[in-house]
């Protein structure tokens, strides 16, 4: 691979580690092209709902690991939680050295101005009053994405591009289409309000960059889209945002097979207890802060 490109900061988001649909092997290679300042996992890192002991391959695996080796290496890496691994929560305010878990940031850039990055499931009324049925479409979701997975096999076997049967899906659903238009709708005049430069999420799988008006003055709403669907992420290189790709990367051609992917458990195990051994326990808070 190329030599690594270097930036301010990374956001990855909805990497759902633990389910069929992640795109592991795609992601790993992204991580393995970059060199940020700061890495951000904006929530739904871990699929917790989802997890199944019996599924956990080594790409997987070796995502974690790599995401340590950056830490390693002097990227800081910032967990923010999301609704799928709210188990998290209980941490929030925890810091390992380099490594920190928030429910939400403002963060002031190298540019002077200021983004406030959180999840986004904050604002899901369907999240707030029936945690069953969210569950319930998660899995529904889940199946799609395995049924959408099958029918890609088959049209690259008949030489044609890949579909995603979700986005189709949401793109034909009226009332869908209206919820993503009032989810950003409704973050961004939080976020002017407020007086933040940027408002950053995650959350409904759709990346995106679009400036706002609002009366309190002028905001960029972003998303950092998702790793099942768009393999998308967001960059910030000190000067401008840019909606990373994986499809449009140039320099990204080969997915290798899995067997060359990651070492094998044993080694990331006893990577890992070396990391955490040169870490220093900075503090330790388990109260969850109030979202606003």
């Amino acid at each position: 691979m190329s030599q690594k490109k270097t930036l301010e900061l990374v956001i990855l988001s909805d990497l759902h580690l633990g389910t069929y649909g992640c795109s592991s092997k795609e992601l790993l290679l992204y991580l393995k092209s970059i060199r940020p300042e700061t890495l951000i996992l904006n929530g739904d890192i871990i699929d917790i709902w989802q997890f199944n002991k019996y599924f956990w391959p080594k790409s997987h695996a070796a995502i974690i690991k790599e995401i340590i080796s950056l830490l390693s290496s002097g990227t800081k890496v910032i967990y923010i939680t999301g609704n799928h691994d709210e188990m998290m929560r209980r941490y929030s305010g925890l810091k390992l050295g380099k490594f920190e878990i928030l429910d939400k940031l403002v963060m002031p850039l190298s540019n002077g101005e200021r983004a406030w990055i959180f999840h986004g499931d904050v604002f899901d009324v369907m999240m707030e009053h029936s945690k069953f049925l969210t569950r319930l479409g998660a899995y529904g979701y889940e199946i799609l994405i395995l049924i959408n997975s099958l029918v890609n096999r088959i049209t690259k076997l008949l030489g044609r591009s890949p579909v995603s049967l979700a986005s189709k899906v949401k793109g034909s659903v009226k009332s869908a289409v209206k919820y993503l238009n009032k989810f950003e709708n409704l973050v961004a005049e939080i976020g002017s309000r407020k007086g933040y430069d940027y408002v950053v999420c995650g959350h409904i799988h759709k990346p995106e960059k679009r400036k706002y008006t609002t009366e309190y003055g002028e905001i960029t709403y972003l998303n950092s889209g998702d790793w099942i669907e768009n393999l998308s992420a967001l960059e910030f290189d000190g000067r401008e945002w840019k909606i990373y790709r994986f499809k449009d990367d140039p320099f990204i051609t080969e997915i290798p097979e899995e067997t060359h992917l990651s070492p094998s458990y044993q080694q990331i195990f006893d990577s890992l207890k070396k990391d955490i051994a040169e870490i220093n326990i900075k503090g330790t808070g388990l109260s969850t802060p109030s979202f606003f």
